[in-house]
């Protein structure tokens, strides 16, 4: 007597496999991903891919222009700028600093962000108000008003300008985690893990954090692109990075005065601030599109 055979169960695809899938269909965040790598790796080996040193001076060379130009030279490929260092290198090695503050920006603030959070979430009451009061009072005030406030008081510095900007951005994460968590709390798993005895900074930290990691994902990727726009602006008023770093902000602002003289000592810096914030507005993107079940395709 024959057996009929069974259907073969296909097993379900790997979850990285089909966060991938998900992802790459959305080509602008893969481009975003592929910029994002070649900035990191360029801010990573800035020291052997820059031709020269960022405070380098030539005296022979101010305000040289591209090579493409006439006047121009292969030995200084995007320019000069009015003092003779060659903007290519300190374009590489502004990579790395604008690169690593707003990465820096961003691990501190998502990790206050889900500390302020979670506290907000699990004690509601009167902590829950003045946590979320404090952050609404930030929210109110204009994000680039308030960072020059910070600095005006701290005075200017890298340091300073980093922690106005850490100061701006921290509230949209600790609401985020707050409204993630208190939509969790009322779930099936989370009260299995009440029921058998688990500890408050259990239930935190290992049962529902994990669970509330997307949408945070997606706002820190977001937040790269905000802390890097931030520093600019700060820099580019005097009060961030300090002459001579080469941070792209501060480049922009040492060329002020030769716009008209010599396009490419602003056009440049320019550039690679609206490529980096581009790339990351495009790779959170991605994230939201791959990460949130309702806009799967």
């Amino acid at each position: 007597m024959s057996v009929e055979a069974r259907p073969a169960m296909r097993a379900p695809p790997h979850p990285l496999r089909e966060f991938w899938s998900s992802f790459s269909a959305n080509h602008g965040a893969v481009a975003g991903l592929a910029t994002i790598a070649i900035l990191l790796f360029v801010a990573v080996f800035a020291e052997v891919l820059a031709p020269h040193s960022p405070y380098l001076t030539d005296s022979t060379a101010f305000l040289k222009p591209p090579f493409w130009q006439e006047g121009g030279s292969l030995a200084y490929p995007l320019g000069t700028d009015a003092i003779g260092r060659d903007i290519l290198s300190r374009l590489i090695h502004g990579a790395r600093l604008s690169l690593s503050i707003g990465i820096s920006v961003v691990a501190i603030s998502l990790v206050l962000g889900i500390a302020l959070g979670l506290v907000a979430a699990f004690s509601r009451g009167v902590v829950d108000f003045a946590i979320m009061r404090l952050m609404d009072i930030i929210l109110t005030l204009p994000s680039l008003l308030l960072a020059l406030s910070i600095v005006a008081i701290l005075g200017p510095g890298l340091m300073n300008a980093m922690l106005a900007v850490t100061v701006v951005v921290l509230p949209h994460y600790v609401r985020i985690t707050r409204a993630t968590v208190i939509g969790e709390l009322p779930k099936d798993y989370v009260t299995a893990s009440r029921t058998v005895g688990a500890r408050t900074m259990r239930l935190m930290f290992v049962v529902v954090l994990p669970n509330c990691a997307a949408p945070l994902i997606v706002q820190a990727s977001l937040g790269v692109s905000t802390a890097i726009l931030d520093a600019a602006a700060l820099g580019f008023l005097g009060l961030g990075a300090q002459p001579p770093s080469p941070e792209w902000g501060t480049m922009l602002a040492d060329a002020r005065e030769f716009v008209l003289r010599a396009w490419w000592v602003v056009t440049f810096p320019g550039l690679a601030i609206l490529i980096a914030v581009l790339a990351f507005n495009l790779l959170g993107d991605g994230l939201r599109d791959a990460l949130d079940p309702k806009l799967k395709r």
